[in-house]
C-alpha cells in the first residue's frame, strides 16, 4: 500500500454525514461532536464521560477552531449522538479517510472477527458485538469493519465487508470461519486471491485435505507437484520452526472440484521448543494461489499478524474488551472511532514509542495531535 500524505481533514471527511438528531433539537454542531470524540480517543479517552472530561480541559484549543456554540457537550449527548448515527455512514466516512492515505492496497489482506466482550447487556438480552475488520499487513492500517448481525455469525458479515472494500490483486486471507464456496468466489470475482484455513467445520474437505499430505508424506510426494519453504527463529530461549508444504496435484482430489480456482493445498507445521519441552501443531489450508511455498508462507505469517497488530492493540492500547458503552449504535460506532485513531497513530512515525505512549503524548502536545491528524512526518 503506497501512502499518499495529503489526507483528509476532519471536516473534509465527515462533512456529508448525516445527522441523526431533529434540528430543532441541536445544541452542538455535528463536526464539533466529531472533532473533540477523534481527538480525545486519539489522546487516550475510553468512554463518553472521558470525552467530555478532554473537551472541558481542551476548550480553550479547542475554541480556536471550533464553534462551540453552547461549550463542550455533556457525556450524555455525546452518548445520545452516537447511538443514533448511522454506523453505515460512519463507515463511509471511515473508508473515505482511509482511501485519502492509501492510494493502492496492495499484498495480503487478513479478515478476522473480534468480539467487544463486555458490550452485552444481560438486563435486554442483548449479545455482546463481534466485529470482523480487514488489515493490510504492508502497513498496518485497519480497512474497514462490519457488525456481525443479531444472532448470527462472520459468515454473514465477510461478504458484506469483502464488498466496501478494493481488494484486486491481493491475497485474502481468512480463518476456518470463513472458508465457505460463496466467499471464495466472491474473492475471485473481485480479482484477488484466497489462502483458507481448514478445520474440522468443513467436514469432508478437511479429511480430504489431511489424507492427501498424509499418503504424499508416506512417499516422498513421488508424482506430486509440490513445494517446500522453511522459517526458524530463536528468541529469549524460545525456539520456533514453521515448515510449509504446498501441493499443486489436485487432479485426483473430489472434494476441491466444488471450489472455486484452488489451485493448491497447504500444511503447516509449527513446532516450538521452550525450556526444552517441544510442542507441534499442523495447520491445513486451500488456496487459488500458484505452487509457491514462499507466497503463501508469507500470506499464513500475515493472518496471524492481525492478532498482535489489531486486535491486542485494541484491547491493550484502548482497552476495548473493558468498555460497556452498549446503547444503540453507540459500541459500534466508537469501535469504528477507535480503528480510525490506531490508523492514524501507526501511520506518525516520528515517535518512535508504542501505540499506548502516543496516546498519552498527543494528550499532552497539541503539536504531536496535528501531526498524528494530518499525517506529516
Amino acid at each position: 500500500m503506497k501512502t499518499n500524505r495529503t489526507s483528509l481533514s476532519i471536516s473534509e471527511c465527515f462533512a456529508d454525514l448525516p445527522d441523526p438528531r431533529m434540528e430543532k433539537k441541536t445544541k452542538h454542531q455535528l463536526l464539533d461532536i466529531i472533532t473533540i470524540t477523534i481527538c480525545a480517543v486519539i489522546c487516550g479517552a475510553d468512554s463518553w464521560v472521558e470525552i467530555e472530561e478532554y473537551g472541558k480541559a481542551k476548550y480553550d484549543w479547542f475554541h480556536t477552531f471550533l464553534d462551540l456554540p453552547n461549550g463542550i457537550p455533556s457525556h450524555d449527548t455525546f452518548g445520545r449522538f452516537f447511538a443514533l448515527l448511522s454506523t453505515e455512514e460512519l463507515e463511509k466516512c471511515f473508508q473515505r479517510w482511509v482511501g485519502s492515505i492509501a492510494e493502492v492496497v496492495e499484498g495480503v489482506v487478513s479478515i478476522d472477527g473480534k468480539q467487544l466482550r463486555r458490550s452485552y447487556d444481560s438486563a435486554s438480552e442483548k449479545a455482546a458485538i463481534h466485529m470482523v475488520s480487514a488489515w493490510a499487513s504492508s502497513t498496518g492500517l485497519t480497512l474497514g469493519q462490519v457488525k456481525t448481525e443479531e444472532k448470527s455469525n462472520e459468515i454473514t458479515a465477510i461478504p458484506r465487508l469483502l464488498k466496501l472494500l478494493e481488494v484486486k490483486g491481493c491475497i485474502v486471507t481468512l480463518d476456518a470461519m470463513g472458508t465457505q464456496k460463496p466467499i471464495a468466489e466472491q474473492i475471485i470475482e473481485q480479482e484477488a486471491d484466497y489462502v483458507l484455513a481448514l478445520k474440522g467445520n468443513q467436514g469432508r474437505l478437511h479429511e480430504e485435505v489431511i489424507n492427501t499430505f498424509l499418503h504424499a508424506t508416506e512417499t516422498n510426494f513421488e508424482g506430486l507437484e509440490w513445494d517446500f519453504y522453511e522459517t526458524c527463529n530463536e528468541d529469549h530461549g524460545r525456539k520456533e520452526a514453521r515448515r510449509y508444504w504446498i501441493i499443486s496435484s489436485l487432479e485426483g482430489l473430489q472434494e476441491i472440484q466444488e471450489w472455486k480456482a484452488v489451485n493448491l493445498i497447504g500444511m503447516v507445521e509449527s513446532e516450538v521448543v521452550i525450556g526444552g519441552q517441544s510442542s507441534t501443531e499442523i495447520r491445513y489450508y486451500i488456496s487459488s494461489l500458484k505452487g509457491n511455498a514462499e507466497a503463501f508462507a508469507k500470506a499464513v505469517r500475515s493472518h496471524w499478524g492481525i492478532e498482535n497488530s489489531v486486535h491486542w492493540i485494541l484491547d491493550v492500547a484502548f482497552r476495548e474488551d473493558d468498555c460497556r458503552i452498549r446503547m444503540g449504535n453507540a459500541a459500534e460506532n466508537l469501535s469504528i472511532l477507535r480503528r480510525l485513531a490506531m490508523n492514524l497513530i501507526k501511520q506518525e512515525k516520528s515517535s518512535r514509542v508504542g501505540v499506548k505512549a502516543k496516546r498519552m503524548k498527543a494528550g499532552w502536545d497539541h503539536s504531536y495531535l496535528l501531526k498524528i491528524l494530518t499525517l506529516k512526518t
